[in-house]
């Protein structure tokens, strides 16, 4: 199978890049797959995809920022949308003309207006899937009326929570397309996991306010006061570090609470810990919580919608506490440094549950979902999520219809190709 990723800058850095190039690099293992970056400002990229998946960029903004058509508003990509202002007529043109000629079995948008480009132009023999890592109620109403009428053309949609997933079928109404929760994957660890007797906790991310590492910051101050030997490390860049800083010195915790910049990748630094921490407000998934529970620690989390509440077991893997209460954040905290048998059982809870985030079971998944919704399309019928199956499912009846649609599947998406020799 040929699968063409639409993502908005393949050469920064955000979860978004990390998990496309993470879920490219994991079906290269089986299939003919590339990433296309709408926009591309630097020489290379800040991650490194795997080899066997090509990147090819469609607007480079080193060259072609003063472009006249890169000077007018895009009139495809949604006005509502966040990132509108970074679009333009030059890229409505390189995208539209990007997917006309496509030659791939299967595109996949990575952000709301770039899933419109794809539910507007995209060919109609390739199966059009639209991935959502951020939550339906984070968008606008005005977006999702805009969404609400191009999303109708995609074939699938993709959510990183079943939580979000739900939302997507109760409140859009789009008949026809397929709508599941397909998490993020992490690579499988090449480090050997953190053994929790370093007395380290960590946390990684953008620096931005939604984050709440003030939150964090003032939270350690109680774990300080009783466990002065212990640390807080806070990996990554952003708006936030000058305040950050001043409330670290400001609370006297100069010796036990670090800001140590951006690192990548960061597995390396989670080994180096004992526990992870994030306490944001709110959480479309929650990656770097997946990653530190792959590399063994953890998470003492915010139970913020939507991501943590379904990674985290609260009190097997880690903990979740209430939205902004810095005391239960702290308490948290204090339960896992203080226990070191507790910790050290939490450990091993957290690499052992993490492991439905690995590539494979998320890859298989994912074929399963194209496939399953190329039977679909094959038949003029809907592809239904699993949730919404019956009972007859589960019979070897069910198990019958099931591999003959993946048969099917199979043999549309052969004639495809073959036509295209």
């Amino acid at each position: 199978m040929k699968i063409s990723f639409l993502i908005h800058n393949a050469y920064g850095i955000g979860g978004t890049i990390t998990t496309t190039f993470n879920l490219a690099g994991a079906l290269a293992e089986r299939h003919d797959v590339e990433i296309v970056s709408a926009l591309r400002h630097r020489e290379h990229p800040n991650l490194v995809p795997d080899p066997r998946v090509r990147l090819r960029a469609l607007v480079d903004l080193r060259k072609e920022a003063d472009h006249p058509l890169h000077q007018r508003p895009a009139r495809v990509f949604p006005p509502a949308e966040y990132r509108h202002h970074q679009y333009s007529e030059l890229t409505d043109q390189r995208i539209g003309e990007c997917l006309a000629a496509l030659d791939a079995d299967v595109v996949i948008g990575t952000r709301p207006g770039l899933n419109v480009h794809i539910a507007r132009q995209a060919p109609q023999h390739v199966l059009r899937v639209g991935q959502e890592h951020l939550t339906l109620d984070n968008h606008s109403p005005r977006l999702r009326t805009a969404l609400r009428r191009a999303y109708r053309r995609l074939d699938v949609i993709t959510t990183v929570t079943e939580a979000d997933a739900a939302a997507y079928r109760r409140q859009m109404w789009l008949p026809g397309v397929h709508v599941e929760a397909l998490p993020n994957s992490v690579p499988d660890p090449a480090l050997p996991p953190a053994d929790s007797t370093a007395k380290v906790v960590i946390a990684a991310g953008r620096l931005v306010p939604v984050k709440r590492y003030d939150l964090l910051i003032e939270a350690f101050t109680r774990v300080a006061a009783v466990h002065p030997d212990w640390q807080l490390r806070i990996y990554g860049k952003g708006e936030e570090q000058p305040r950050l800083r001043e409330l670290i010195e400001r609370l006297g915790m100069w010796n036990n609470v670090f800001l140590m910049g951006a690192a990548t990748p960061m597995e390396a630094e989670w080994a180096k810990g004992s526990i992870g921490a994030a306490a944001s407000d709110f959480e479309p998934f929650g990656m770097t919580i997946v990653e530190a529970m792959r590399c063994g620690l953890p998470v003492v989390s915010t139970d913020c919608p939507y991501g943590p509440g379904e990674i985290i077991a609260d009190g097997t893997d880690g903990r979740l506490v209430p939205v902004g209460d810095r005391d239960a954040l702290a308490a948290a905290l204090l339960d896992l440094v203080g226990d070191d048998e507790r910790r050290s059982r939490m450990s091993r809870a957290a690499l052992a549950n993490a492991r439905r985030f690995a590539p494979g079971p998320v890859v298989a998944q994912a074929e399963r979902l194209l496939e399953t919704a190329a039977a679909a399309r094959s038949t003029g019928r809907t592809a239904t999520p699993p949730q919404h199956r019956t009972q007859s499912a589960l019979t070897g009846r069910g198990h019958a219809a099931r591999d003959a649609a993946h048969a099917a599947a199979a043999g549309v998406l052969r004639s495809i190709r073959k036509g295209r020799r």
